[in-house]
C-alpha cells in the first residue's frame, strides 16, 4: 500500500459518519494523488520512444512529473526532458517546490497562457503533453488507488475533490463492487457538478486553486458513472473550505489543504442533507 488509511474517532463523531476515514494521498512520495498517474504516463511514452515531455499545471501534477523525471534521470545516461509551464496565479508555496527541480533538463517557464503555450511546444512530434483531461493513458495509474481503498472493511462512499474528473473516472472504472463516488468542486470552476445541483451558486474565486479544469472533457463519461454509483455533484464556497479546514484541525490537529479539504466540505454538505451510509466514508486528502 503506497498510502494509508486513516481513521479519526472525533471527527467521525463530529459528522456522525462513522466509520469516516481520510485516504492520505498528500503523503505520497510524490506529493499527491497525482504521484499515480503522471509518472505511470512518463514511464508509458518512454517505451515509445519519447523523452522529451511537457506539462501545463497548477502545481500538484507538475510536481510529480518533476519527481519522476529526476528521479529517471539520477539513473539514466539518456536524460528525459521535461518543460513545466506554470500561470501566474501559481501560489508561491508551489512555484518554490518546483523551482527546487530546475536543472538543464527540467525547466519551469510561467506563461500568461500556459495551456496555449502546451498546445504549440507539442507540434513537435518529438514531445509528448502530459494531460490528464484528455489522455487516458493517465486512467491507468490510479487502478492501484482504487484497489487500495477497496481493502477497507464495507467501503460504501468515496468524496474527493475534482477537476478534469480523471481520477473519479479511474476509480469508478476500476472499483470491483458498487461504491458512491461523490465529486466535489469549487465556487469558480463547477461545470460537473452543476449536473446534480438545481440552486443557483455565486460565484467567486475559489481558494482551491488545483481546481481549474472548465473543459469538462470527460463530463459525458463521468457523470453518468457518479449517477449510477449513487454519488453525487457537491459545489463548496470559501467559507465552507475553511469550514472544513476547521473542523478537522479541531478535531484531528491536521493542517489539511484547501484543496484536499473539498472533500471534507462535500461530506459536510451531505450530512447537512440529510445523507446516511451503512458502510465506511472515505474522505480522499489529496495534497496541496
Amino acid at each position: 500500500m503506497i498510502t494509508r488509511h486513516e481513521a479519526y474517532p472525533e471527527l467521525s463523531k463530529a459528522l456522525q459518519v462513522n466509520p469516516l476515514l481520510f485516504k492520505r494521498e498528500d503523503l505520497h512520495p510524490y506529493g499527491s494523488h497525482k504521484g499515480r498517474s503522471i509518472p505511470v504516463m512518463i514511464d508509458k511514452y518512454l517505451e515509445e520512444g519519447i523523452k522529451s515531455f511537457a506539462i501545463s499545471s497548477s502545481g500538484n501534477a507538475a510536481l510529480a512529473a518533476a519527481f519522476h523525471a529526476s528521479k529517471l534521470n539520477s539513473k539514466r545516461t539518456d536524460k528525459i526532458n521535461l518543460e513545466i509551464l506554470v500561470g501566474q496565479r501559481i501560489s508561491r508555496k508551489k512555484l518554490a517546490k518546483l523551482e527546487q527541480f530546475r536543472n538543464q533538463y527540467i525547466k519551469v517557464t510561467m506563461h500568461d497562457r500556459p495551456l496555449q503555450t502546451l498546445f504549440n511546444i507539442i507540434k513537435d512530434p518529438q514531445v509528448r503533453g502530459l494531460r490528464q483531461s484528455t489522455d487516458d493513458a493517465s486512467l491507468l495509474g490510479y487502478r492501484e488507488l482504487a484497489k487500495e481503498l477497496e481493502e477497507i472493511k464495507n467501503l460504501e462512499a468515496v468524496f474527493i475533490g475534482t477537476s478534469s474528473g480523471t481520477t473519479a473516472q479511474a476509480l469508478l472504472q476500476n472499483f470491483t463492487k458498487k461504491v458512491e463516488v461523490h465529486i466535489v468542486q469549487t465556487s469558480s470552476c463547477h461545470t460537473m457538478s452543476d449536473d446534480f445541483i438545481d440552486y443557483e451558486i455565486t460565484d467567486e474565486q475559489s481558494i482551491a486553486d488545483a481546481i481549474v479544469d472548465q473543459g469538462s472533457i470527460r463530463k459525458n463519461i463521468l457523470i453518468p458513472l457518479v449517477k449510477e454509483s449513487r454519488g453525487t455533484g457537491w459545489i463548496a464556497s470559501n467559507e465552507q473550505i475553511r469550514d472544513a479546514q476547521a473542523l478537522v484541525k479541531n478535531h484531528t490537529g491536521l493542517d489539511i489543504s484547501t484543496n484536499s479539504a473539498l472533500s471534507v466540505a462535500g461530506l459536510m454538505q451531505a450530512v447537512y442533507t440529510g445523507k446516511t451510509w451503512n458502510g465506511s466514508v472515505v474522505c480522499m486528502i489529496c495534497g496541496d
